[in-house]
């Protein structure tokens, strides 16, 4: 099994920031991309940033020039640094990651509980 824990959510200020943070445990064998994910009530969960194995990101529009994700691939952790924020980034933000769980497996698709982002004054 494997398990996807999110932490660092809570109520800023419109403009300010907050790091999200995803750490992976239990049977991991390797993780190819990991990800963040947002729904807001009454909408779609979304897309907000992704980054592969070597690192290649990208990003919803909504967010570039804002949001910065990064992973540690030694600590199976993913992390989102969420600058100039605005009151549409209030959401429920999800972690996914794509987990290996042996040699001999695909990679499979894991989600965290989600952490509530609340911007506003």
């Amino acid at each position: 099994q494997v398990q996807l824990v999110e932490s660092g959510g809570g109520l800023v200020q419109p403009g300010g920031s907050l790091r999200l943070s995803c750490a992976a445990s239990g049977s991991i064998f390797s993780i190819n991309a990991m990800g963040w994910y947002r729904q807001a009530p009454g909408k779609q969960r979304e897309l907000v940033a992704a980054i592969s194995w070597d690192s290649s990101t990208n990003y919803a529009d909504s967010v570039k020039g804002r949001f910065t994700i990064s992973r540690d691939n030694a600590k199976n952790t993913v992390s989102l640094q969420m600058n100039s924020l605005k009151p549409e980034d209030t959401a429920v933000y999800y972690c996914s990651a794509d987990v290996r769980t042996n040699y001999y497996a695909g990679a499979r698709n894991y989600w965290g509980q989600g952490t509530q982002v609340t911007v506003s004054s």
